[in-house]
């Protein structure tokens, strides 16, 4: 099972998140649940980093990612927001696949 964490601040904002595991639906190479969960999480760190150019303390092994904002960071209020709309909606998409394939993963 893939198991996802969302750390959030006091004030309900996304510090980071975390996900280990495998979902086993399908054979290596064939498991749409992974394929799915690797594609929203990489494309999420990969995209904050691209449009807000800042760089997230990530952590990437065989089954393990990890990414967070980095923690006393100067950030502008602009900045802050976008990074918090794209992790939020990493939240939306990965709720979209437990509602499909909760026996393989939970948040």
């Amino acid at each position: 099972m893939i198991t996802v964490h969302i750390f959030r601040l006091s004030d309900g904002s996304i510090r980071g998140f975390s996900v280990k595991g495998h979902a086993n639906y399908a054979k290596a190479g064939e498991d749409i649940v992974c394929a799915g969960v690797s594609a929203v999480t990489v494309g999420t760190v990969n995209s904050i980093e691209t449009l807000t150019g800042v760089e997230l303390d990530a952590e990437m092994e065989h089954g393990f990612l990890s990414a967070y904002v980095p923690e006393g960071a100067k950030l502008s209020d602009d900045i802050r927001s976008l990074i918090q709309l794209l992790l939020e909606s990493l939240v939306v998409m990965l709720k979209s696949i437990v509602d499909s394939y909760g026996k393989y993963i939970q948040i």
